[in-house]
């Protein structure tokens, strides 16, 4: 990776805030993961999943999904499933341990595996916050700043929904979301898994905005989506549904249990792994008999609720514990997975900075290969915050600075440098450090690193106050990367001649 130079002082003005950080787009784990349990612990864990799902199962409320399990040896009452371990094992065989996550720039493009590590920001909020607009519905302007927000930042791996538009109507909002992908970004796309019409006019407006042949798209993956099973123990018929349709396509699936210790799941760490990885194993299950080989990620969000108020908790010792649990899962059974950061603070304040860096280091203690709502999350995912995107960027460049190979060879060393400064000198001018000065360390993005009468000279404004300037500035500057316009192009009239049809209901 190299390394240079990120902007960032108080009293630097906005537009200085469009300076490109170090080059953060590939990067790999470089710590061994941790553990939480010991060996026969986990291996306990997932053989209760197992029995879960054979002697409890799971409720699956789409008919089509129900039927194809049936015919791959699983047994039914009504809605509910029954899972033997051996076709449980059978997914496992055939699920991928590593595929290519696609996007329109190929640089953009990434070996999803174990050992990877990407950064994904806040998504699925219904609101947007910042200091100068105030709390507010999402909308697409909102949604769109985001997304300009996510592609100038090269420790964004892939695009998420920030912010999403509640301003376009339900059966429309797929377009939008789409059509500003390709606007703004060149990264790796989402879409939702709202029904099979919307799913399909998904695919269609990638397919065209990529300019990919049908074989192109349906032999690669370009577009993922998050599949939320219904805890405890329920996949419901739009995420089923999405599991299909996604898998038949062969774009990517994100499996993701959302288990709160204590309100959906077991209040214990053990037991909420144990119905987390239950409802993972079926799904996984369910997209591997849809299409062998399918590209599903194993995933987990679990954490624990407040139980004063019975509202979720992020950043607690609980949510690490489980992120740490859910990454000796998936090397159990050899799969990528998906962690995620968040806060549940209603501020960009201290309280949402630590939960959000106790998520960002369970993830890399965890060796998540995906950490979702890395950036941005607000009141547990309520509203994505500007000022709390930018200041949770710098923790997470940080980190990715952190993957940075560190030299120890003899010029690293720097001997001479050592005789030649006379004890009680300074290093400041020595050749050694000359030729390094200005490459040598991170450097903030909003932090300030100024003394008190310098910061106070300078306006005394807090990290919030800087943040905004910075995603002022990042804005004001933004240029859309080359071939955005052509993508939007091929996808105009398909949108148009939809919308004129009436669209999509999340139903249909």
């Amino acid at each position: 990776m190299t390394r240079r130079r990120s902007g960032g002082r108080a009293g630097r003005k906005a537009a200085d805030a469009v300076e490109k950080s170090a080059d953060y787009s590939k990067l790999r784990h470089p710590f061994q993961p941790q553990s939480l349990f010991s060996e026969d612990q986990i291996a306990a864990i997932h053989d209760s999943a197992l029995i879960v799902l054979e002697e409890l199962g799971l409720k699956v409320l789409l008919p089509e999904a129900r039927d194809l399990l049936i015919k791959a040896g699983a047994w039914a009452e009504g809605d509910m499933v029954f899972f033997g371990r051996d076709l449980v094992n059978e997914a496992l065989s055939t699920a991928p341990r590593s595929w290519i996550m696609n996007a329109r720039n190929p640089a953009h493009s990434h070996v999803y595996e174990p050992g990877a590590l990407f950064f994904a920001a806040a998504g699925g909020c219904p609101n947007a916050s910042d200091a100068v607009r105030g709390r507010r519905p999402g909308d697409l302007e909102s949604f769109t700043d985001a997304l300009k927000l996510q592609q100038h930042f090269s420790a964004i791996h892939k695009l998420s929904p920030s912010a999403e538009p509640q301003d376009v109507p339900v059966h429309l909002r797929h377009y939008a979301m789409i059509r500003a992908q390709l606007e703004v970004g060149d990264k790796a796309v989402f879409g939702y898994a709202r029904g099979r019409a919307q799913i399909e006019d998904t695919f269609e407006m990638v397919r065209l905005g990529m300019g990919l042949s049908d074989d192109d798209f349906l032999n690669n993956s370009w577009c993922s989506t998050v599949i939320n099973t219904n805890s405890p123990r329920m996949i419901d018929g739009p995420m089923a549904q999405g599991i299909l349709d996604f898998a038949r396509a062969g774009q990517t699936l994100i499996i993701t249990p959302f288990c709160l210790a204590g309100a959906m799941a077991p209040i214990t760490v053990a037991g909420a792994l144990t119905l987390q990885h239950a409802e993972a194993l079926g799904a996984i299950t369910l997209a591997q008999m849809a299409r062998p080989g399918a590209p599903v990620s194993y995933g987990g969000f679990g954490s624990n609720v407040d139980m004063k108020s019975g509202s979720p908790a992020f950043g607690t010792p609980e949510h690490v514990k489980m992120q740490l649990g859910s990454g000796q899962l998936a090397r159990l059974i050899d799969l990528p997975w998906r962690s995620a950061a968040g806060s549940a603070s209603n501020a960009p304040d201290a309280q949402g900075m630590a939960e959000n860096d106790m998520g960002l280091w369970g993830g890399m203690m965890s060796n998540a290969t995906l950490v979702v709502h890395a950036a941005g999350w607000l009141e547990g995912g309520l509203s994505f915050g500007y000022e709390k995107f930018i200041t949770d960027m710098e923790a997470v460049q940080m980190i990715a600075d952190l993957c940075a190979p560190t030299p120890g060879d003899a010029a690293e060393i720097g001997m001479k440098a050592l005789r030649d400064v006379e004890p009680g000198g300074h290093f400041f001018a020595t050749e050694h450090t000359m030729e390094r000065y200005d490459r040598a360390f991170y450097r903030p993005l909003v932090a300030d690193l100024t003394n008190f009468g310098s910061w106070e000279e300078a306006g005394a404004e807090d990290a919030a106050t800087r943040a905004t300037r910075i995603w002022q500035g990042i804005l004001a500057e933004y240029k859309a990367p080359e071939g955005c316009d052509e993508a939007v192009a091929r996808v105009e009239q398909f949108i148009a001649d939809r919308t004129a049809a009436g669209g999509a209901s999340p139903m249909e």
